[in-house]
């Protein structure tokens, strides 16, 4: 009863405003399959034991006129041809596009379309930032709102152990990346800001060490016109959340759509996506929702792990030494020790495994054919992720909204 309550009956007294929306409320439901079952497990279980009929899941999703037909004409274009431009209302023939994954003449075509969209933001970043990279590179992304959740700071790990790698074994068989983040952080949230100066930090250095080709770019002023040129030329999108964060992003929808292959973990959608385009079409890492709460359920203890671990420690004492800050070794002390002392997101326990799968992209890349296959069957099965498919289930689910046909002028 107590936990039921719409007034806290533990504390000072509030209106709890989760307990209100559910007693007000004819459904609930989550944004992803993921999300759906946590909430009725953990976050709102005695109102889904109440009243279990309530409950339901509607995955997210986002339309291709605008993330596809809109922001990369040159797919677009592709696509049509071969199968017609009927799938810009039913994404769900882009299935007819898995005939042709092995056609060695439309994956050319495939690879050309891409590259042409590299090229044209290649063109932008140097406008906007200064930096020149290579479109031939590896276009690896992650753009999202900046939070510790998010862990992009755990990609900015990878991009230092592949600098101290390098430098190490200039003769390493490492195809050269354009690491590419952006997004916006809250205006009081330090830690997110911290995160934003460590990425231009460590920018500074690669970019202007004349025996590394990879290169590090924030974008500035991150906003869905600008990812209008960043979806189409990505070749790698970086998931990464910590499992059982993500209630469901939609940038990942939006990646693959474009062809972009996916680095992620079972977190939100990605659970979903990975089902829909095929385990071996994504590079999956990290632990499960269920593998992080039993962890914390017992006892998380990352310095043990930074103890026990030479590269993530070699890693770590990179950054705190000053290398990537002038020599500076208090500028990035508060995020270094939050990651030894607290690790609230277990960057620390996914680091290995997360580094393990970058090796397995590397070496995917390596293979052109294989890379493109990958690619286009991303597309192919997307269709589950149109925002098309996501509002007929809240109209007929939910709304109870008849579809209404509207005869056009010929």
């Amino acid at each position: 009863m107590a936990r039921l309550s719409i007034i806290d009956e533990s504390g000072e007294r509030y209106v709890r405003m989760a307990n209100l929306a559910c007693v007000g409320s004819h459904a609930i439901n989550g944004v992803a399959a993921l999300h759906s079952d946590l909430l009725r497990r953990f976050a709102l279980k005695d109102f889904a034991d109440l009243w279990p009929d309530r409950f339901s899941n509607k995955t997210n999703g986002v339309t291709p006129r605008r993330f596809v037909a809109l922001s990369n004409p040159g797919l677009t274009q592709l696509i049509s041809q071969q199968i017609g431009d009927n799938w810009l209302k039913d994404v769900n023939q882009l299935r007819q596009l898995e005939k042709l994954a092995d056609d060695k003449a439309f994956q050319k075509q495939w690879r050309a379309v891409k590259l042409a969209n590299k090229q044209r933001l290649a063109t932008i970043i140097k406008e906007r930032t200064g930096v020149v990279v290579q479109p031939e590179s590896l276009y690896d992304f992650q753009v999202k709102r900046i939070h510790e959740y998010k862990r992009q700071h755990l990609n900015v790990l990878h991009i230092v152990r592949r600098y101290l790698d390098l430098k190490q074994n200039p003769k390493a068989q490492l195809p050269p990346r354009t690491f590419l983040l952006g997004g916006k952080a809250a205006p009081g949230y330090f830690m997110a800001k911290l995160m934003i100066k460590l990425v231009h930090s460590v920018a500074d250095v690669v970019n202007n060490d004349p025996a590394i080709q990879d290169r590090v770019v924030f974008f500035p002023d991150f906003s869905v016109k600008n990812a209008q040129n960043i979806y189409p030329a990505a070749d790698l999108s970086e998931q990464i959340s910590n499992a059982g964060k993500e209630a469901s992003g939609t940038g990942n929808m939006k990646f693959s759509m474009n062809g972009a292959l996916t680095i992620g973990t079972l977190d939100g959608a990605n659970v979903e996506i990975r089902e829909e385009v095929g385990n071996d079409n994504f590079f999956l890492f990290g632990l499960t929702t269920e593998e992080v709460e039993s962890w914390k359920s017992r006892g998380y203890h990352p310095r043990e792990l930074y103890d026990s671990q030479p590269r993530l420690r070699e890693t770590i004492d990179a950054i705190a030494n000053g290398t990537f800050s002038g020599g500076d070794t208090g500028l990035f002390r508060p995020l270094i020790d939050h990651l030894i002392y607290h690790d609230t997101y277990m960057l620390l326990a996914d680091f290995q495994a997360y580094i393990d799968s970058q090796s397995e992209v590397s070496a995917a890349w390596g293979n052109s054919a294989k890379w493109t296959r990958m690619s286009i069957l991303n597309v192919a099965r997307v269709g589950k992720f149109s925002s098309d498919r996501a509002i007929a289930e809240y109209c007929k689910e939910i709304w109870n909204v008849p579809p209404v046909h509207i005869e056009l002028p010929s």
